[in-house]
């Protein structure tokens, strides 16, 4: 049992919940992930680990109210607990000074981008963080990534805030101005399969933190599976960071959608 230590409401579907896991504070790296469930028989809920607080023994978990389970998850309150909370999984971001990096992150995305924005500028890097949503209530963390990132970039759909449009329109503006030496998308998969493209014209490296469907996280259902280069991968314990001009977007969303209709 993990028990909840505090909770913010980040905006009317997403939930930020900062969680006793002492463990996991201490042996987490920026791209690792970590399974959650609530319940005897809930379901296990992969969650990119957005912060951890080694002296406080906890790490930060943000959610977005999708399904069932996310919903349970969401409703929990300080003083509560997670039934189970195993991790850290998957393979670490790799850090590097390579440069300029452009962090591109939609949605909720914002979250996991974060600790790999400061681990990138820690490794010496100028860090340019693009951050998407559809309106203005849904762009989150903004003051967190400004701690880490030189430039922010707010893009929304409807222009309610920052600049009107998509995230590859921002991300082309900057690569425009000046040389971008490697980007990193989270977010929705089409966002980060346009993000791809475009890079992938530019012929910038890109690496993509995929967000599959999962079940048991260390490689024995399969459920988390890719096409990568035209070879399968686990998204569990190969990723969850891949070349995203490697990827097979359009089947990967094709899987993600298998189990639409029930959530």
């Amino acid at each position: 049992m993990n028990k909840i230590i505090k909770k913010n409401i980040l905006s009317e579907n997403i939930v930020k919940l900062e969680v006793e896991a002492p463990l996991i504070a201490r042996a987490r790296k920026a791209g690792h992930f970590v399974i959650v469930k609530v319940g005897k028989y809930g379901e296990r809920i992969p969650l990119t680990i957005a912060g951890a607080d080694v002296q406080r023994g906890s790490i930060t978990l943000v959610i977005q109210k999708a399904g069932k389970s996310t919903r349970k998850i969401c409703a929990l309150n300080e003083g509560d607990s997670i039934t189970d909370l195993v991790g850290p999984l998957g393979k670490a971001t790799h850090i590097e000074n390579f440069g300029t990096v452009v962090c591109a992150c939609g949605g909720v995305g914002t979250a996991p981008m974060l600790p790999i924005a400061e681990a990138m500028k820690k490794a010496g890097n100028r860090v340019i963080a693009v951050q998407a949503a559809r309106t203005k209530d849904l762009v989150i963390l903004e003051e967190e990534m400004r701690q880490h990132a030189d430039e922010i970039i707010p893009m929304t759909d409807d222009g309610s805030y920052g600049t009107k449009g998509l995230i590859t329109s921002g991300i082309e503006a900057v690569i425009k101005r000046e040389k971008v030496d490697l980007c990193v998308t989270i977010g929705p998969a089409v966002m980060m399969k346009f993000v791809s493209l475009l890079t992938q014209k530019y012929r910038i490296p890109t690496v993509a933190s995929l967000n599959t469907i999962m079940v048991d996280g260390t490689g024995m259902c399969g459920a988390c599976r890719v096409t990568v280069g035209g070879k399968t991968q686990f998204v569990c314990v190969d990723g969850p960071e891949f070349d995203a001009h490697q990827v097979d977007f359009d089947e990967m969303m094709m899987r993600l959608n298998a189990y639409k209709e029930f959530e």
